[in-house]
């Protein structure tokens, strides 16, 4: 199984974030189901944001990684 790249994981967030505030619960008799936790979404959308601007450059510190070389 191919991973999948940080943008595609934030749109599929993205996309879930926008289905629960679309109304994605609903309540049968004395139960009520809720299909998505909208914290858990934002906090994990939070997350992948600060991924994907690091990995491209766009936000965060950046630390180059290198072999010194010596005399």
């Amino acid at each position: 199984m191919a991973l999948k790249t940080t943008l595609v994981q934030l749109e599929e967030v993205q996309a879930a974030i926008t289905s629960v505030m679309s109304g994605q619960s609903g309540t049968w008799g004395d139960k009520t189901v809720t299909m998505a936790d909208l914290s858990s979404l934002n906090i994990r959308e939070s997350m992948l944001l600060k991924r994907y601007k690091q990995e491209n450059g766009t936000g965060g510190l950046k630390i180059n990684q290198g072999i010194t070389k010596r005399d």
